[in-house]
């Protein structure tokens, strides 16, 4: 498994096509950065892992399987990294700005998934900002949005 994962990240040979490959890899990075989100505290609680699930599933249209296949790929990939470049440079590489942007929406609500923000996770999503080239007006756009939803919603 971890050589597949490897295999996405580096582009190495698969048997998917070309694009096939390229999907994986976007969606495992982005995924294996939600993830890392999720543990800066610590903590991967059931709250966040649920809301990892949820987003993942609806930003990238997939169903409940591929979805768990998506998130045990990620996490393997996360653990076995143990670095944020590996991941942004696949975000850099595939998304669009305005992709990215979204991708820093989505930390945000993993960050919030749990009613608290550590001073440890706001930290990392600046890091993680900088590296996918995200201004610093756009992160502090996304958080309030974020922020804002989540007050609405009461949770």
């Amino acid at each position: 498994m971890l050589d597949r994962i490897s295999a996405l990240l580096s582009g190495g040979p698969n048997k998917n096509s070309t694009s096939d490959r390229i999907t994986s890899a976007k969606q495992v990075a982005a995924a294996a950065l939600l993830i890392e989100v999720a543990v800066m505290d610590e903590k991967f609680e059931a709250v966040e892992r649920s809301r990892i699930g949820e987003l993942v599933a609806k930003y990238f249209d997939l169903d409940g399987t591929a979805c768990d296949v998506l998130i045990k790929e990620a996490e393997a990939a996360a653990q076995d990294s143990g670095q944020l470049y590996k991941f942004t440079r696949v975000i850099n590489d595939n998304y669009s700005p305005e992709e990215r942007v979204e991708l820093m929406e989505l930390l945000w609500e993993v960050v919030y998934a749990d009613g608290e923000v550590h001073d440890m996770e706001a930290g990392l999503l600046r890091q993680i900002g900088g590296l996918i080239y995200v201004s610093d007006r756009d992160r502090g756009l996304t958080r309030k949005r974020v922020a804002q939803r989540v007050s609405d919603s009461g949770s």
